[in-house]
């Protein structure tokens, strides 16, 4: 069974999190010291906390654990990891937890000094995307020493971070080891089988229509796996923000192509997409804005994109009937 923290050791976290709140609240906030109450009610409260930070990281955490754990997930569907910052609840869930997953690889830059706190104190931190082979992560293009962050957009690769979360979970719970690496080497199948769907789909593009445009870069991964050229506004990052300069230099490849449709996001503003179709527009190119795809969360828990699989088979669906491809089920 998953162990609790000692005595000792949540006085400490406690003492911690006075801290790190007050770093989190900012100068622009009341003066007023924080308190420390008990831990947010949780809804298993019989069962071992696990703390992820996205919903990807989350599904499959959620998926190797099974019934042996009570997994929560900080960042809401709709928030955006690049821009989020931890609120005091937050703050706390991540110190009860007997176990921390994040993405890594710079997705939740502005937390990682908290994480990396909790984890000199002796309680496991997995960065999931930092399990994969770096061979086979993709550069920033803008800064070589950089990783692209979207993992998950690969099922190929997604699909070997459960793995490692088995490992962590079985040190912890060594009874149930078996349960943990049967339930991800069964994450791993649906993950080999969702990646044929979309290759399916994403073939029966005309290839001269295999260009996918969206708001940010966070589409390189997807692209590199089914075949397509990816172009984002904005960087790796939501910070980032494009020049003018950019989205001309954008608008002139994207009319030579002619291309048919342009992509917003789920968790990015629509601002620099409209800005490319009227800068299309205005040199006698028409571009679309496609469905709203899935890029940096998932959908609301009660739909069918509201977990892994079905965020990227929604993601494959839209970009194919969008760009010419055939859709089982769509009409035309």
């Amino acid at each position: 069974m998953l162990h609790r923290a000692t005595s000792i050791l949540v006085a400490v976290l406690a003492s911690f999190v006075v801290l790190l709140t007050v770093c989190l609240v900012g100068c622009d906030r009341p003066a007023a010291r924080p308190t420390v109450n008990a831990t947010p009610p949780r809804e298993h409260a019989e069962l071992p906390l696990l703390v992820a930070t996205t919903p990807m990281v989350a599904d499959v955490v959620r998926s190797v654990a099974g019934p042996r754990a009570e997994v929560v997930c900080l960042i809401g569907p709709g928030v955006d990891p690049h821009l989020w910052t931890p609120t005091r609840t937050d703050v706390l869930r991540i110190l009860d937890a007997q176990a921390v997953f994040l993405n890594g690889l710079m997705l939740e830059g502005r937390v990682g000094d908290a994480f990396a706190r909790v984890e000199s104190m002796g309680r496991p931190v997995l960065r999931v995307a930092q399990s994969i082979t770096r061979t086979e992560l993709l550069t920033d293009p803008n800064r070589a020493s950089y990783f692209d962050p979207h993992v998950w957009m690969d099922p190929a690769l997604w699909g070997q971070t459960a793995a490692p979360v088995a490992d962590v979970l079985s040190r912890l719970d060594p009874t149930h080891e078996g349960e943990f690496r049967a339930n991800a080497a069964l994450y791993r199948e649906r993950a080999a089988l969702l990646e044929k769907e979309c290759e399916q789909l994403i073939a029966s593009i005309p290839s001269e229509h295999r260009t996918l445009v969206s708001a940010h870069d966070a589409f390189a991964y997807f692209g590199r796996r089914f075949g397509l050229t990816v172009y984002g506004i904005q960087g790796l990052s939501t910070e980032s923000e494009a020049s003018i300069t950019d989205i001309e230099h954008l608008v002139a490849e994207i009319s030579a192509r002619r291309v048919p449709t342009a992509f917003v996001e789920t968790t990015v503003s629509d601002r620099t997409i409209r800005a490319l179709v009227e800068g299309c527009a205005a040199i006698g190119h028409q571009l679309k804005i496609g469905e709203p795809l899935f890029s940096d969360s998932m959908g609301r828990p009660d739909t069918p994109e509201g977990n892994w699989e079905g965020m990227l088979r929604h993601n494959a669906r839209v970009i194919a009937a969008s760009l010419g491809g055939v859709v089982p089920g769509a009409s035309r």
